[in-house]
């Protein structure tokens, strides 16, 4: 599939808006209400709609949320998607606070080997405080045990926001010196009702200084193809990696090779553009596989040479929370 040029090879998957965790960034400050189980597609219309795609061009899936891992019976569906022939590449994005030994094992043993943990703190009541969950220890347990049972590369993302981890930077890269872990940090994005000013926003150049003053210089590495929009760089003596994800301070739209389906059944050509395509409806109208490719290929008619956050929204736009796009 191809959009402005660019090739699109790569689908994220929200399986669900639903998460344990109310994180301050993500979760909206005022109540909300989380969508009907019936508007949520199901496993067998997200692995229809997956298919086609794949016949289309895509090669790599992530699956997102909410928390992937609250979704009744995720590991039969994660089986069914592996056995999707062209799609060379599975990964998951997850807080980890789910994620027994037996669970990862199991990823294990379907052929998973990637997995994104969201962790934006090394200290457990700060941990409480950004989440509103008291699972610090449960998550890093899950990171250690993904590293022991042979996931690689195990992604560690950290949302920097000034006035709460911003004094962590430091040592949070600090761990890739420690174990090989991608430790990428990204920067803040308004969306949605989150109560978090813009004002706390940190870019990455101040993230940066901060790494290097503590810990000397970094390397910038070479990109690679399962880097995704993430700068990497080295410590000397690291075995792991320093990422920087730049939605605000650089923007990476061109590059950009993504389309999502929200949990809504909704494709969604740009994370932080408003435009959705329902795709959900016509299939459960019965549309034909040929119809459903025609609306994937639609889609990405709309799909932006640059993003419009933080512009103004019409007043009759409904608002999209993170947790129901998937990051």
């Amino acid at each position: 599939m191809n959009a402005g040029g660019r090739s699109i090879n790569y689908l994220r998957i929200s399986v669900t808006d639903r998460c344990n965790f109310r994180c301050r960034y993500c979760v909206p400050a005022a109540p909300f209400t989380v969508i009907p189980h019936n508007e949520i597609a199901r496993y067998e219309e997200i692995l229809r709609i997956t298919r086609l795609a794949c016949d289309m061009g895509i090669t790599k899936v992530r699956l997102t949320g909410g928390e992937p891992f609250v979704r009744k019976n995720i590991l039969s569906f994660i089986q069914q998607l592996c056995a999707i022939k062209t799609l060379k590449d599975i990964s998951i994005t997850t807080n980890g606070s789910l994620l027994t030994r037996e669970k990862i094992q199991a990823l294990m043993d379907m052929g998973i080997r990637r997995l994104n943990f969201s962790l934006d703190t090394l200290v457990p009541a700060r941990f409480e405080a950004i989440t509103r969950r008291n699972r610090f220890d449960r998550v890093w347990e899950s990171i250690m045990t993904a590293l022991e049972l042979g996931m690689a590369p195990i992604k560690i993302n950290t949302v920097v926001i000034r006035g709460i981890n911003d004094d962590e930077v430091a040592d949070l890269a600090g761990l890739t010196r420690d174990f090989p872990f991608h430790i990428r940090f990204i920067e803040y994005m308004p969306m949605g009702e989150s109560h978090l000013e813009k004002q706390q926003q940190v870019l990455t150049a101040e993230i940066r200084q901060n790494i290097e003053t503590r810990l000397g210089p970094l390397q910038q590495m070479p990109h690679r193809a399962n880097d995704g929009p993430s700068k990497n760089f080295q410590l000397s003596g690291a075995s792991g990696v320093v990422g920087f994800i730049t939605p605000i301070s650089s923007h990476f739209c061109s590059e950009c090779n993504r389309l999502r389906l929200t949990s809504r059944g909704y494709l969604r050509p740009c994370l932080l553009n408003d435009y959705e395509k329902d795709i959900l409806t016509p299939l459960r109208e019965g549309a034909t596989d040929k119809q459903l490719k025609e609306i994937i290929r639609s889609s990405l008619t709309h799909k932006p040479l640059f993003h419009t956050l933080g512009q103004q929204r019409p007043k009759d736009m409904p608002i999209s929370h993170m947790t129901s796009i998937g990051g």
